[in-house]
């Protein structure tokens, strides 16, 4: 079995859908379901069943998969060593100012003990750059929120959150099990600095243009809305202040937790990290 071969195993695995997963591989589907038949061929059993929305593990996949992602990681740590041994086996990695995300520490503490020998650089990210600084250059790799421009990016989703609206303690929407956008038109919203992706700023001001104060950072947005009484969206989940409150909005999109890369760069220690975070973030 080719590592190519398996590397398709396992996005179409992951993917549960053949579109979806050569998308995902930057190729056309035909040849990736050939590569799969191939692949079963090989093994002797179906690894997929198939139907109209996607495929699902056969137990003989199951097994597959744990071997396959066994043997990848193997290679890419093969790739990590001999990196490390011409001085190059760093990472930097960048992270949209949420470090309070459990899934960055559980990331992190995977990622140590399967790659010990890298050295992981991190750029921490304010809210005008969803990207973390990947078009800059200025990181490998980023761990951010969708949606915003993908354009030239690989971006692959690690988690969804439901978002809610973020407001004062004592304000009198406060209280409600539940809100929809409309019932905020009449507030004030924090703002991103101008030249922020408009994908970005669109979906966190709940899709259409709105006024306020502009903001750079997680704390500015809530020091903006204990302050001021401006509104903003978050996702649901995270500790706040006590003096603040999070309304569920049910007609809002889920915010989608990413790891993004430059697309055609074939660094190994990038590939390694996203698998990495794509396991680490399971359920």
């Amino acid at each position: 079995m080719e590592l190519r071969t398996l590397r398709y195993f396992v996005a179409v695995a992951e993917e549960r859908h053949f579109g979806r997963a050569a998308a995902r591989l930057h190729m056309s589907q035909p040849p990736l379901s050939r590569a799969i038949k191939q692949l079963e061929a090989e093994a002797g059993a179906l690894l997929f069943s198939r139907s109209s929305t996607g495929v699902a593990l056969t137990p003989v996949g199951t097994v597959l998969l744990d071997e396959a992602r066994a043997l990848l990681d193997h290679a890419d740590r093969v790739r990590v060593r001999v990196r490390a041994a011409a001085g190059v086996a760093s990472l930097t990695v960048g992270i949209l100012g949420d470090g309070a995300d459990p899934g960055v520490s559980r990331l992190a503490a995977v990622y140590r003990r399967s790659h010990p020998g890298v050295g992981i650089r991190v750029r921490d990210a304010d809210l005008s750059d969803p990207t973390c600084g990947l078009r800059a250059g200025l990181v490998d790799v980023a761990l951010t929120r969708a949606p915003f421009d993908e354009t030239a990016l690989t971006v692959r989703a690690l988690r969804t959150d439901p978002v809610g609206v973020v407001l004062r303690a004592d304000d009198p929407l406060a209280g409600r099990d539940q809100l929809r956008l409309a019932e905020l038109d009449d507030r004030r919203w924090f703002q991103f600095p101008q030249g922020t992706d408009p994908v970005w700023q669109s979906y966190w001001n709940g899709g259409r243009p709105r006024e306020g104060p502009t903001v750079r950072a997680v704390q500015e947005c809530l020091q903006a809305v204990l302050w001021n009484g401006t509104v903003g969206l978050a996702p649901l989940g995270h500790d706040l202040p006590a003096d603040l409150a999070v309304v569920p909005l049910t007609d809002m999109e889920p915010s989608r937790v990413v790891v993004a890369w430059n697309r055609g760069d074939t660094n190994p220690l990038i590939r390694s990290f996203v698998r990495t975070a794509t396991a680490a973030y399971l359920p």
